[in-house]
Formats: C-alpha cells, sequence, structure tokens
C-alpha cells in the first residue's frame, strides 16, 4: 500500500500539491498576524511569497535532475525578495516602519524553500518561531513603550493647506503617542505644538517624516 501510494504521489507530483498547501497554511498564519496588525505586507502577500518560493525551489530541484546544482534557480529567489521587501519599507515616506515587514517577508521566503526541498519540520519550526516573536515579543514592546521617553515638536506648516488630523496622523504612523497637541496662528503660519511619547528612534522618524510632509515650513525639536 505504502509502494501504491508513493507511486502516484510520483505520478501525481501530490509531493509539490502537499508542499504548495503547507505554504499556504505557514504563509497564511504569519500573514493573518500581519494583516490584523494593519501592516502593508498582509495575508495575501505573505501566502503568495511563500508559495512561490516553494514552488521556485521545488521546480529547481526537479529541473537539476541530479546533473545540474539545484540551488542556481533557488538562489534567484532572494534578489526578488528583496525587492519587495524594499517596497514595504518605503511604503511610509519619510519614516522607517516597514523594517519588521520587509524582514518577515524575507523568513517567509527561508520558510518556502525550505518547504520546497522538503524539510517539512524545519518549516514548521520556523513559522512557529515567526509567531511567537511577532505577537509575544510585540506585548513587550508595548510594555517597553510604558517606558518611553518623551519630546516636544513645534511645526510651522501652512494653513491652508493642511489639518490638524492629517499631521497628527503622519506623527502617529511613525509608532508614537500623541499625548498633547495644541494650535495657534503665528504670521502666515499654523504653529502645531506636539507632546510626543515612544522610543527616542520613533521620535526621530516624526520628525523626518514631518519634515518629508508638503505642507510642512520647518520642525523644532527644542534641543
Amino acid at each position: 500500500m505504502q509502494e501504491i501510494m508513493q507511486r502516484m504521489s510520483e505520478v501525481l507530483h501530490l509531493d509539490v500539491l502537499l508542499q504548495l498547501v503547507l505554504a499556504v497554511l505557514l504563509g497564511g498564519a504569519i500573514g493573518l498576524e500581519r494583516e490584523l496588525s494593519g501592516k502593508p505586507a498582509g495575508l495575501r502577500t505573505n501566502i503568495l511569497i511563500c508559495m512561490g518560493a516553494t514552488l521556485f525551489t521545488a521546480l529547481s530541484v526537479k529541473m537539476s535532475l541530479g546533473r545540474g546544482d539545484p540551488a542556481r534557480v533557488a538562489a534567484q529567489i532572494l534578489p526578488g525578495v528583496g525587492f519587495i521587501g524594499a517596497g514595504t519599507i518605503l511604503h511610509a515616506r519619510g519614516s522607517v516602519t516597514g523594517l519588521t515587514s520587509a524582514a518577515t517577508i524575507w523568513v517567509v521566503a527561508a520558510i518556502g524553500m525550505a518547504l520546497g526541498t522538503g524539510e517539512y519540520e524545519e518549516a514548521l519550526g520556523a513559522a512557529l518561531l515567526v509567531m511567537v516573536i511577532l505577537l509575544g515579543l510585540g506585548y513587550l514592546e508595548v510594555a517597553l513603550a510604558r517606558q518611553a521617553t518623551r519630546s516636544h515638536l513645534t511645526v510651522h506648516a501652512k494653513p491652508e493647506a493642511i489639518s490638524l488630523e492629517e499631521l497628527e496622523t503622519v506623527v502617529r504612523r511613525s509608532g508614537v503617542d500623541v499625548t498633547r497637541i495644541d494650535t495657534r496662528r503665528e504670521n502666515v503660519d499654523l504653529v502645531v505644538e506636539l507632546d510626543l511619547r515612544g522610543p527616542k528612534r520613533l521620535h526621530d522618524q516624526a520628525l523626518i517624516a514631518l519634515l518629508h510632509h508638503p505642507t510642512v515650513r520647518s520642525v523644532s525639536s527644542g534641543e
């Protein structure tokens, strides 16, 4: 019976189909966490990347037929994934907020390559570790954020071309919390006073994001 099932698997290519199904499940589990977190690379992106990496790797092994180097095709996966990861980093203008999503894409591709070579235990273990890191360390980051530093920004902007909600959205997209916001008119400018709370590196990113906004004339941190 085992020989018959093995023969059917070879004839119908069920081994590759099984790998693709596992790629959907593992890539989907990681992608779901990204989707629920509102990240640029979500459910469908991670599933397709994991499936693509799996299929390319499996086909690479099959096309070599023991006479060539099966890593030649699979090696081209990494530049392609790097290009997609760069797109997620550039998703937020003026703010480096997509590094975790880019790293997740990179690891999801590695999981797909492991599935394509039949290393199922390694692929499953890696997927579980990724989920632990994304979920578990997320709570740790929130706890650490309570001990975060505070800063004050003074923004001079064109009053007719920007709304207070838009400016606040730009700041919050950098990952910091806005604890207080005040506005006033000063000559021809709208002056916005912002009190921020969060990790020091995110304060710098919020400042850069504001400087890149087309309606902002200047930003001062008071330091």
